[in-house]
Formats: structure tokens, C-alpha cells, sequence
């Protein structure tokens, strides 16, 4: 397993758009509103690759899995569109891109990790927990869908290693993005 870049030399935009499109199936029915997965498109996600930094997870030649991060000062990075092909799955490649979205984040000097799961999809949060992510807090859905009285999303928030860890803390502070 590799990690690439997803940049202005990454060209399979196609296969990129059918692996969210295909990790993100199974929720379409369980939740509401439906996710901005369905109104990616090539171009869109080149566009996407211009202002985030991405990363794709190549395994035997193909495309395994990918996640996009961008800052959000003053100390978190946002992790979107962390997409795991369903035959790639349970094989640590979710592991893999989150280890390159802290590592960024840790080069850009910020201290946690933000990412979002919908409330219904508890079986992601269980999966984030034991990955070592903490404090969900709810999003209200007026900001998604104003129809909907519940809450539609729910934000996990993971410390990077540097605040786990002070020698590597040390090392956050001395770098920049």
C-alpha cells in the first residue's frame, strides 16, 4: 500500500469520483439530507484537489482509498470525503489516510483533527472511537436542511499525536504549512 498526492499530476479523476461515489452508497438510504458525495463530479473533484491537500491509497495498481484535509485556523484540520473502497475495506487503509491527515496537520501546526459522520451512521463513529477519536458534538441540521427537527450530523474531534505526545509537539511547533 502507497499513499500519493491527489495534485495537478494525479489524473484518474473518473475512477477517483466512482470510489466515494461506491464507499458512500450504503448510507444513501439511511440518511437525510443526502450527502455531497452525489454532486461530485471529475472536474469538481480537480477543483476540490487544488485548494486541499489529498491524498489517494494505491494498493496493486489501484485505488484503495482517499481523504482530503484543509485547514481550519486557529488549530484544526478538516478531513473530508475520507472514502474507503468497499473490497478494500477492514484492511487498514482508513488507518493509513488518517495517519496523513495528522501528519499534515501536525506540518501545518495545528493541534486536532475535525471530521463529520451523520448521527445515524453510528457504526462510523464506533470506527473513529476505536481509532482514537473523541468528542462528538452535534451540528444542527437548520445549517443542512431546515425540514428536518433533528440533528443531521455529528462532528468527531481527534487530538493529533503531537498532543498526545510532547516530544512530537515540540517538533509541531518548529514546523510550518
Amino acid at each position: 500500500m502507497k499513499l500519493v498526492p491527489i495534485d495537478r499530476a494525479f489524473e484518474d479523476w473518473d475512477t477517483l469520483l466512482s470510489l466515494i461515489l461506491a464507499s458512500f452508497a450504503y448510507m444513501h438510504p439511511r440518511i437525510d439530507p443526502p450527502s455531497s458525495a452525489l454532486h461530485l463530479t471529475p472536474q469538481s473533484l480537480k477543483q476540490k484537489a487544488e485548494t486541499e491537500k489529498a491524498y489517494a491509497a494505491i494498493e496493486n495498481g489501484h485505488l484503495a482509498g482517499c481523504i482530503f484535509c484543509k485547514p481550519e485556523p486557529p488549530d484544526c484540520l478538516y478531513v473530508g470525503k475520507l472514502a474507503v473502497a468497499p473490497d478494500a475495506q477492514c484492511r487498514g487503509v482508513g488507518r493509513l489516510l488518517l495517519q496523513a491527515a495528522e501528519a499534515y496537520a501536525i506540518e501545518c501546526g495545528l493541534s486536532c483533527l475535525r471530521l463529520e459522520t451523520r448521527i445515524e451512521l453510528e457504526e462510523n463513529h464506533r470506527l473513529f472511537a476505536r481509532w482514537g477519536c473523541q468528542g462528538r458534538r452535534s451540528v444542527a441540521s437548520r445549517l443542512y436542511a431546515p425540514h428536518l427537527s433533528r440533528d443531521a450530523q455529528a462532528a468527531v474531534i481527534t487530538p493529533c499525536p503531537a498532543e498526545r505526545d510532547p516530544a512530537v509537539g515540540a517538533r509541531r511547533r518548529r514546523c510550518g504549512c
